[in-house]
């Protein structure tokens, strides 16, 4: 799945980097810029659906950011020795 998502995103660049060359090079008024772009956009959407796909059907499990060292005010209390 993560290999899709990968590829999906690349795609993507692609796209976006198709639509500056056709932005810069053509010189007629060519559909060709608003092509690429409607392509963007599509398959951004399609990533997010399968995104989301992909979460509601368990093969993607999200994580969150684990705090480092310091972060945590009960590792960081539980740690000090007790003082007088």
């Amino acid at each position: 799945m993560k290999i899709i998502i990968v590829l999906a995103l690349l795609v993507i660049v692609g796209s976006l980097g198709s639509a500056l060359y056709y932005l810069l090079m053509d010189r007629e008024r060519s559909p060709r810029t608003v092509k690429a772009l409607t392509w963007r956009i599509g398959l951004s959407i399609g990533l997010f659906l399968l995104l989301l796909a992909g979460f509601a059907a368990g093969l993607l499990k999200p994580h969150g950011l684990k705090p480092g060292i310091g972060h945590s005010t009960q590792a960081s209390t539980a740690d000090k020795p007790n003082s007088p």
